[in-house]
């Protein structure tokens, strides 16, 4: 099941914040990190992982409903890179 923004919300509230702030909080940290990448600007965050923008050039495709082929335009995409310290913590949880 994934984190929703909410439960993201409730967990800084347990920690002592109000409600309306750990909303600020979050909503603050997202439109900083979208602005970023918005900008190609790659977002790095120690211990968790680096955020890209990476260009994907035209390509042929296909519709997988009708299966009559296309082309694909170019376009960017964002992508994830754990960190080693989070794969760690992942992969020492078996």
């Amino acid at each position: 099941m994934a984190l929703t923004k909410n439960e993201i919300v409730m967990k800084i509230h347990e920690l002592g914040f109000s409600k309306k702030k750990s909303i600020e909080v979050i909503e603050s940290l997202l439109e900083i990190i979208k602005s970023n990448l918005e900008n190609d600007d790659d977002v790095l965050i120690s211990g968790f992982g680096k955020f890209c923008v990476k260009n994907k050039n035209k390509r042929r495709g296909r519709n997988p409903a009708t299966g009559s082929d296309l082309l694909l335009r170019e376009r960017k995409v964002v992508t994830f890179k754990c960190s080693g310290k989070l794969r760690k913590k992942i992969n020492s949880r078996k």
